[in-house]
């Protein structure tokens, strides 16, 4: 019963199917949680077999149990399990595997292990080496965007690994200033350095703690706006020039550079905007000659409708979802069938329908400065109905554990435009129980309740701001 209902397909996305005179046949899942069981969903709609790898704490996750096998990788420790490259390659290779899927996070933008697998005879289902390892160092793709003109923020064009060597480049800039790790993402090795003096400690915290995070203590520096709205545009590329936008989504609800939920079309955008800065994402995405799915990441300053990019993921998203059910394309699917040499699906991007809107319901107490919450769950009681998607890997019972991102699941919602998104995320976060551990449940409760969320009028540091002012 529990597998049934992790694995239930909700009728408000279309997929679409593969052909099957393609190469691939047997798909090594390289993740966990509720990416794996997605990846797993495509496969299996593709008539791909599927291995799925699991650490020993994931014995009982229900990828394990979905896949068509599934291999012990190792330990608790992603560096000895999820992220032991050479371990999982080894496994695709001896249980048959044509393929690997990363899904997000551990080795999605790992340049080595795209190289690993390209040198054993075994697809990797994203980009090139060559692409991740260009969009991977910031200051790399920053200088791709400038050759193909696409507007960039402003900053050093090279990375620092202390903070002498940087004086220039601040002094150029000016305060207050973001400092951003060469490598890696999702908030890590980041800083907002307002003044001079407190310039050194926080370069030192940022190197460090990018040190950790990547392997790789250098950071650039960019421009700090105030009161923007972080912009991603997702991209399909064939590998071979041509690419395909299939619109934007609005990241800007966020809380120290982590998402907390995502929205399609951004209430941001006009509609002359909204043209030009997906026709920049699609422009680098030609340029580098992108193969899968993709996102361009840029800020947008409403008050004079500029934007600027500031990095490419080179990977499927979390918030893939509310792309899907904004133009009904299984992302995923169009992921396998540009690794198989199909190509796009489409030359023209699909039409986008309606309002979407993605929580994310993690294992955290909001109320406590989002601290992580471990712990079993007792009761997993998730809502349903038209227009509601819940992309998740809990059920009554898990165990929620501390080696790995404390995100439990995504709740989609799409409705006719965003008044009516916004009503049914509020009737659907209602019906949604969950106890044994704290979840960010409440958080959006009050978000749905909170005006300026309403209204849209927002930025990327307005919960923080809200927060401040509680």
């Amino acid at each position: 019963m529990r597998l049934y209902n992790t694995l239930e397909y909700y009728n408000t996305l279309e997929y679409y199917s593969l052909k099957q005179e393609g190469a691939m046949q047997r798909v090594l899942i390289a993740n966990r949680g509720e990416i794996a069981l997605r990846v797993i969903r495509a496969c299996r709609r593709a008539g791909l077999k599927t291995v799925a790898v699991y650490s020993e704490p994931d014995a009982n996750s229900p990828h394990v149990w979905a896949a068509d096998e599934a291999i012990c990788i190792g330990p608790a420790a992603p560096q000895r399990s999820y992220l032991n490259r050479e371990a999982i390659l080894h496994v695709a290779k001896a249980r048959g595997c044509d393929a690997i899927h990363p899904g997000y996070g551990f080795l999605a933008e790992n340049a080595e292990f795209a190289n690993l697998c390209e040198d054993n005879g075994v697809i990797f289902i994203g980009p090139s080496a060559a692409s991740i390892r260009t969009m991977g160092d910031k200051s790399e793709a920053r200088r791709a965007a400038m050759r193909l003109g696409v507007p960039v923020v402003p900053g050093s064009e090279d990375s620092f690994m202390d903070s002498a060597a940087a004086s220039d480049a601040v002094r150029a800039i000016g305060f207050p200033v973001l400092l951003k790790a060469r490598s890696g993402g999702g908030g890590r090795g980041m800083r907002i350095v307002e003044d001079a003096a407190a310039f050194e400690g926080l370069f030192r915290q940022a190197t460090a703690e990018a040190a950790a995070a990547f392997g790789d203590g250098g950071v650039y520096l960019e421009r700090y706006f105030l009161a923007v709205r972080h912009i991603e545009v997702q991209v399909l590329g064939d590998g071979k020039g041509k690419a395909v936008h299939l619109w934007e989504r609005d990241c800007s609800t966020q809380r120290r550079h982590q998402k907390l939920v995502e929205e399609a079309l951004s209430p941001a955008l006009d509609g002359s905007t909204r043209e030009t800065i997906c026709a920049a994402a699609v422009e680098l995405s030609r340029g580098i000659a992108y193969r899968g799915a993709g996102t361009v990441e840029f800020l947008y300053d409403p008050a004079d409708k500029a934007f600027y990019f500031i990095e490419m993921n080179t990977r499927i998203q979390v918030e893939h979802p509310v792309t899907e059910m904004l133009t009904g394309v299984d992302l995923v699917a169009e992921q396998l069938r540009i690794a198989d040499g199909q190509g796009l699906a489409f030359d023209a991007p699909p039409p986008a329908s309606g309002h979407t809107i993605e929580f994310r319901i993690n294992a955290e107490d909001a109320a406590r400065g989002f601290q992580p919450s471990p712990g079993r769950i007792e009761q997993w009681r998730p809502p349903s109905g038209a227009g509601v998607r819940l992309d998740s890997h809990a059920y009554p019972g898990y165990q929620v554990a501390t080696f790995y991102d404390s995100l439990l699941g995504k709740l989609i919602v799409h409705g006719e435009d965003r008044a009516d998104a916004l009503a049914k995320a509020r009737m659907a976060l209602g019906r949604f129980t969950v106890t044994g551990v704290a979840t960010t449940i409440p958080f959006h409760l009050a978000l749905l309740d909170d005006p300026e969320f309403q209204s849209g009028d927002i930025h990327t540091g307005w919960v923080e701001a809200r927060e401040r002012a509680a």
